[in-house]
């Protein structure tokens, strides 16, 4: 074939690409228009299409006319998102690959004068890579601000933990996730190494539900590092080596009906306190014989089991043979319908426990109780049912706590001077509809509840969403730290997060509101498809004036996509969608839930430096998809729990089902534009934030696929934690990486690629004079992150 033919030839086969692509942008987009969306794709359709025409007729003026096209739209991407790489990318990258192929010589052969047609394509084209060069480094969603330590610095040591340890899931039980250790700096971090790998040996297996995960946070105290797997093997490991002591099993009785098969952490008492928590005002319990220092297990089919920590063997003086059975007086008590998931608080006297039960599965669930035992033998002290008239009662023989009563799945936190315990909770199940619940019903549910860790009894509550139709559970353990007021006094405040974003600090003495909280209107109604029946929605929502979500309301400028056909779509889905900003109500037509159920924050929580006031965050911002489906209320059951908290859930009992799904692509992707994950940097002396990042690539999420590792920002599941050293750490990303960032700046200054999915929360101690890094890589089920069994510790080398 000569030259000229084959020039020929690849003029047809672009200008019948060229059509094809203008005739679906044209009727894609006049569809889109007809939803109220951007006209851009008509247009773009129109010039594509014309492009074709004239490819086909060997006019040069196609490439001038190609050439608008490329320039029109470069300009209408910065006008919808900015200097945004990843968001102009899908408007582009099809626009430039195809102009690339115009200019190949064998096409512009055929053309006669030709030049000031390439020219001009050609200036197009090297305005568009300037452009996205441009954009690379002038990224508008993040913040390149700096957190201002308070030099000197002087910190407040805790009394009862020495410096080296970390002996409660978030270091202390008030949360903070800090610790004074300063052997690793941000200056040093990039030459940690891995000092140990231990293998649990605990595996998903066939026969898990599809949440099965390991979500731990160790504990060590002294020379011993405590861990739980994923189904509850307690390990007691030397924290220098990694090798192991002892090992607990508590025969967990599990199978893929279990909503949850995750352990996030376990705890920790000594009766002599000398170390291990916070010193307590509570009164001291009559000391153990037996166990005097004793590791506290909670276990996911409903029991509470005491190990010795030196012997791991059980407590038999604690409860029956060990072990407490959170399942008694519990209505419809069925295997893994109340699964405690989250360490329990510990004081001198009590253990106080929760856990969760399944997510939109009937009307007849278990309770959602709080309950104080005591911490030698196991006794019931107290209850607090969320759902009872009066909470503090404990039921008579042959009575139950109260089905479906808000739960309490999130780690909890304790004030030892104050002697409360701050408890989370969420909503009663069925979670989308609550057409059947009453006032007592939500009385506790959403909110951050002060009880009093002797006696249970309520000391204050404040609900973070009124009639909760979403599952925004209150979902991270709060955090409490002393802040200045706006008078500049010293007060003692908390820290409840919630899925929302917005960050609610109040006095924990009173509950009363330390940055402003308004109570805002939000929809009432839907505008497509039925409104639901027997329903009704709450007038207005809380909220703060300190707010982590990545924006207030998604637009269609904010869909994304691989390429320009993909986003089309995207934005035609996102107009037929219900959505009118946050607590848009469910729908039979189906309801864009932004932030959606992972929320902005999960159990993870944040890391405060108490000594610098300022807080580390990991917020998320990632759309979900909730349709309402009409069923009979009074239909069989038909399955046995729910074992998923994704796809096509019965809420037995209601007028509907729901089908909950992520917000995303024909070809997979999120349909909202990246990032989808940050880390930031908070002054809390005027809660600011001083700076945010992107983090994490989708190099794990598309395996096979050769994909540079751009800095997108990834969802994650876990919590970061901080350093004396000015280091923050965090695992949690889609990718399998742990990362150490600057908490002055937000640089990455180190990574260590793990060996399954980190989605969990980091920790750090000190054993023979040698800071740690310790994160448990062992991947998450419905996350689809790579599953494995490793606790992963990080060292400076011996020369450093």
């Amino acid at each position: 074939m000569n030259t000229s033919s084959s020039g020929s030839v690849l003029k047809t086969i672009l200008a019948a690409i060229a059509a094809i692509f203008g005739l679906v942008l044209l009727f894609g987009g006049i569809y889109l228009a007809t939803l109220g969306g951007s006209w851009y794709y008509i247009i773009a359709g129109l010039f594509f299409l014309a492009t074709a025409v004239l490819l086909q007729k060997r006019k040069s003026t196609a490439l001038i006319v190609y050439a608008v096209l490329v320039l029109g739209t470069v300009v209408w991407g910065l006008w919808e998102v900015g200097s945004d790489f990843f968001a102009l990318a899908p408007r582009l990258d099809i626009l430039g690959l195809f102009g690339l192929a115009l200019l190949i010589p064998a096409v512009t052969r055929g053309f006669g004068d030709s030049k000031a047609a390439k020219m001009a394509l050609t200036g197009s084209l090297a305005i568009t890579i300037a452009v996205m060069i441009y954009s690379v480094f002038n990224d508008p969603q993040e913040i390149r601000g700096e957190l201002k330590s308070q030099q000197p610095a002087v910190h407040q040591a805790i009394p009862g933990i020495a410096d080296e340890d970390w002996p409660a899931y978030g270091r202390t039980q008030s949360g903070l996730r800090y610790s004074p250790l300063k052997q690793i700096t941000a200056d040093n971090v990039k030459d940690l190494e891995l000092a140990w790998e231990f293998h649990t040996g605990d595996v998903k297996t066939d026969k898990d539900s599809g949440e099965t995960t390991n979500q731990v946070t160790p504990i060590k105290v002294g020379n011993n590092l405590f861990m739980c797997t994923t189904h509850q093997y307690l390990i007691a490991l030397d924290p220098a080596t990694g090798k192991e002591k002892w090992r607990f099993d508590p025969k967990l009785k599990a199978d893929n009906t279990f909503q949850h098969l995750t352990c996030r952490g376990v705890s920790y008492y000594d009766a002599n306190n000398t170390t291990g928590f916070e010193s307590s005002l509570a009164a001291r319990s009559t000391t153990s014989a037996e166990c005097p220092q004793k590791v506290i297990l909670p276990v996911n089919d409903g029991r509470l089991v005491a190990v010795n920590a030196t012997t791991g063997k059980v407590c038999s003086d604690f409860g029956n043979n060990g072990e407490v059975d959170l399942q008694k007086d519990m209505p419809f008590p069925y295997p893994g319908g109340y699964n405690p998931t989250s360490p329990p608080v510990v004081t001198g006297t009590t253990i106080i426990i929760a856990g969760s039960t399944t997510d939109n599965y009937s009307t007849e669930e278990p309770s959602g109780v709080i309950r104080g035992y005591d911490v030698n033998t196991g006794e019931l002290l107290w209850v607090f049912d969320t759902g009872a008239e009066d909470p503090n009662a404990i039921p008579a023989p042959g009575q139950k706590f109260v089905n479906n009563s808000p739960n309490a799945w999130a780690p909890l936190a304790y004030d030892a001077q104050l002697d409360i315990v701050y408890v989370p909770t969420g909503v009663g199940t069925p979670d989308i509809y609550g057409g059947h619940r009453t006032e007592l019903d939500e009385r506790y549910a959403n909110s951050m509840l002060a009880i009093n860790a002797s006696t249970g009894k309520l000391i204050w509550n404040f609900q973070t969403t009124h009639h909760d139709l979403w599952d925004m559970d209150v979902p991270a353990q709060p955090t409490l730290t002393d802040i200045k007021d706006k008078n500049g006094k010293m007060v003692p405040a908390i820290y409840v997060l919630t899925k929302t974003g917005n960050a609610f600090v109040l006095d924990r003495r009173t509950g009363e509101a330390i940055v402003p909280i308004t109570e805002k209107p939000v929809p009432q109604s839907v505008k497509r498809g039925p409104q639901t029946k027997g329903e009704w929605y709450s007038k207005t929502q809380p909220f703060s004036d300190f707010n982590l979500a990545p924006q207030d309301k998604l637009t269609d400028k904010d869909m994304w996509g691989a390429t320009m056909f993909d986003q089309l779509m995207c934005r035609v889905s996102f107009k037929k969608l219900n959505y009118d900003g946050i607590y848009t109500p469910p729908s039979e037509n189906g309801t864009l839930v932004f932030p959606g159920n992972l929320g902005v924050f999960e159990w993870g929580g944040m890391s405060v430096n108490p000594d610098r006031q300022i807080a580390l965050t990991n917020p998320i911002g990632l759309p979900f998809v909730s349709k309402l489906i009409p069923q009979d209320p009074n239909r069989p059951k038909t399955a046995k729990g729910a074992g998923t908290e994704a796809g096509v859930q019965p809420m037995y009992g209601v007028p509907y089902g729901v089908e909950i799904s992520a917000f995303l692509s024909p070809f997979g992707l999120p349909c909202k534009q990246p990032a989808w994950g940050y880390v930031a940097g908070v002054d809390l002396t005027n809660h600011e934030i001083a700076w945010k990042r992107r983090i994490g690539t989708i190099r794990d999420s598309m395996p096979g696929i050769p994909l540079p590792p751009f800095k997108m920002g990834v969802p994650m599941l876990g919590g970061p934690i901080s350093t004396a050293g000015n280091v923050m750490f965090v695992g949690a990303t889609q990718d399998n990486y742990i990362r150490a960032i600057n908490v002055t700046n937000g640089d990455e200054l180190w990574k260590g690629r793990l060996p399954a999915g980190g989605q969990a929360t980091p920790m750090t101690y000190e054993a023979n004079g040698k800071q740690y890094v310790v994160i448990m890589a062992g991947g998450h089920g419905s996350f689809g992150t790579k599953m494995g069994d490793s606790l992963v510790a990080y060292a400076l080398p011996d020369n450093k």
